[in-house]
C-alpha cells in the first residue's frame, strides 16, 4: 500500500438529498427515513438527509421538518445529520431540529450563480456570512460546497482561480470545510487536480472533500485524482442516485457503491458493509422504478442471481 494514499475515508451519501431533489415524483417521508436509515445500518456515518429551502424552488424537499421530525427518534451520536441552507431563513428553519452541520452553496461560475441562487458570487457570501455566524453559535459546524469547479453549463471551462477565489472568501467568514464540485461531471482527472489545488493556499487538505458527478463517466477517475493529493472525504450517492436541477444533461452524482468498491479494493477503509449497502440502492431504486445505476451493485446483484 502506497504512502501516496489516505489510509481511511469518509464517504458522505448525499443520495437523501442532492439524489432525491430531482425525481420528478414526490418521494414520501417515509421512503426517505428507510433510505437514511438503511445507510447507516451499511455503516454510512455522514448523510445529506434534506435541505431547508423554499418547496417552490425544490417542491421533493418540502417535507424537510416532516423528515427531520421523523429521524429524531432514531438519530445516533456516531452519525453526522447534514442539512442544505440557503440563507438565514433556511438556518431558523433548520436549527429546531438541531442539525450536526449545515452546507451552503456557492459557486465557482459567475453566471450559474445568477442562475441558480439569483446573486452573484460576492453577494452569496454576503448572504452566508450570518449564516455561518448563527451556525457557530449554535455549535452546528458549517460547510461550504462550490459548485462547477471545473466546468459550467452556461460559462465552459472554469479557470482554478474562480475556485481559489471562493474558497478564500468561503474560510474568510469562517466555514470549516470546503466541497469542491464538479457539478455537471465534464472534468477529468488533471483539470479536477488544479481545481482542487485552487483550494489549498486557503484551507488544509484534510478540511477538502470532492463531489463529482458522472456524467461523462469520470467520477471514479476524479475520485483517484483527488485521492493521490490526500484528499479523504468524498460525496457520493447510493445507487448514483440525483443530477443538478440547473444543469441540463447532467447526470447523477458517482455511485457510492461503484466509490466504496475501488476504496476496498485499494486497502483504504471506510467503515461500510458494501453488500447492505448495495441492498440500501436496490431499495430506493425499485421503490423510483428505475435501474439501479451503480455498476459494483448490478454486478454483484447479477452474481447472487447466477
Amino acid at each position: 500500500m502506497s504512502n501516496l494514499y489516505p489510509d481511511h475515508v469518509r464517504i458522505v451519501d448525499v443520495s437523501p438529498r442532492d439524489g432525491l431533489q430531482n425525481e420528478s415524483a414526490t418521494v414520501p417521508t417515509a421512503v426517505k427515513q428507510a433510505l437514511i436509515n438503511d445507510l447507516i445500518a451499511a455503516g454510512v456515518k455522514k448523510l445529506e438527509v434534506t435541505s431547508f429551502v423554499s418547496p417552490k424552488w425544490v417542491p421533493q424537499m418540502g417535507d424537510n421538518s416532516d423528515l427531520m421530525m421523523a429521524l429524531s427518534d432514531t438519530r445516533r451520536d456516531d452519525v453526522t445529520y447534514s442539512v442544505l441552507v440557503p440563507n438565514m431563513r433556511g438556518f431558523d428553519n433548520a436549527l429546531h431540529y438541531r442539525p450536526d452541520e449545515v452546507v451552503i452553496f456557492g459557486s465557482a461560475s459567475e453566471t450559474f450563480s445568477q442562475k441558480n441562487i439569483n446573486c452573484s458570487i460576492d453577494e452569496s457570501i454576503e448572504r452566508f456570512a450570518p449564516v455561518v455566524v448563527a451556525a457557530k453559535q449554535n455549535g452546528i459546524k458549517v460547510r461550504g460546497v462550490i459548485s462547477c469547479t471545473v466546468g459550467c453549463p452556461y460559462e465552459g471551462e472554469i479557470d482554478p482561480s474562480q475556485v481559489a477565489y471562493v474558497t478564500k472568501r468561503m474560510v474568510e467568514i469562517g466555514v470549516e470545510q470546503i466541497g469542491i464540485a464538479d457539478t455537471i461531471g465534464v472534468g477529468t482527472p488533471i483539470k479536477v487536480q488544479r481545481a482542487l489545488q485552487a483550494a489549498f493556499d486557503y484551507i488544509d487538505v484534510a478540511k477538502i472533500s470532492g463531489h463529482f458527478h458522472d456524467t461523462y463517466g469520470q467520477a471514479l477517475s476524479n475520485t483517484l485524482a483527488a485521492l493521490e493529493l490526500g484528499i479523504s472525504e468524498f460525496d457520493t450517492s447510493v445507487a448514483g442516485l440525483g443530477g443538478c436541477p440547473y444543469a441540463k444533461g447532467a447526470t447523477g452524482n458517482v455511485a457510492t457503491e461503484d466509490v466504496v468498491y475501488m476504496l476496498h479494493g485499494m486497502g483504504i477503509t471506510t467503515g461500510i458493509d458494501l453488500d447492505k449497502l448495495v441492498v440500501a440502492g436496490e431499495r430506493i431504486s425499485e421503490f423510483l422504478g428505475r435501474r439501479n445505476d451503480s455498476n459494483v451493485a448490478r454486478a454483484i446483484i447479477n452474481k447472487r442471481a447466477s
